[in-house]
């Protein structure tokens, strides 16, 4: 076949074919004319399936496995984008739109770093764990400290009224402790 043969056959305009003979895509016979079966396998297994055309024949593709599906199946969720009803399978334009969203994801969170609205988990945690644990001793001394002012005020006992402080002060720790047990 000729190039416009070749490009009439294929659908293709006769410049893309002219590109694929040069990159070595297309079989050539020795008079330098297009073998047309040869030529359609070749191009069928170096071109991207994504940008295959579809003429009622499926490509044999590589099994995928089930953990991946279900990656891309969440991530399409997450994005808003339905993905292919159960048993239909995943089609590649699914799997490179959640690639797709996944980098740009990516990049969102990388430029969030970069602006320091992203905190760091574990920094965070130890952080609130330091101030929760400071709050809880300041409250433990609180008794202690305060004890003799409120007795000479109210003409008690300082021993006495510290004891009475620390068994209520106690009692409240660990309620709250509980409530945090709660959130876990």
């Amino acid at each position: 076949m000729s190039e416009r043969q070749y490009a009439s056959h294929v659908g293709m305009s006769r410049g893309a074919i002219q590109k694929a003979k040069t990159s070595g895509r297309l079989v050539l016979h020795a008079d330098g004319s297009i073998d047309a079966r040869a030529s359609d396998a070749r191009r069928a297994s170096m071109t991207d399936p994504s940008k295959q055309r579809r003429d009622g024949v499926e490509a044999k593709l590589k099994p995928v496995p089930d953990a991946a599906l279900s990656a891309v199946g969440d991530t399409l969720r997450e994005s808003g984008i339905a993905p292919s009803p159960a048993g239909g399978g995943t089609t590649f334009l699914q799997a490179k739109t959640a690639n797709e969203v996944l980098k740009a994801q990516e990049r969102r969170l990388r430029l969030q770093r970069m602006k320091g609205e992203v905190i760091d988990r574990a920094r965070a945690t130890a952080l609130v764990f330091r101030l929760a644990r400071e709050e809880r001793d300041a409250w433990a001394n609180w008794p202690a400290r305060i004890a003799a002012l409120m007795a000479a005020e109210l003409g008690l006992e300082a021993h006495a009224m510290q004891k009475v402080l620390e068994t209520h002060v106690r009692a409240h720790l660990a309620d709250l402790a509980e409530v945090a047990t709660d959130f876990r």
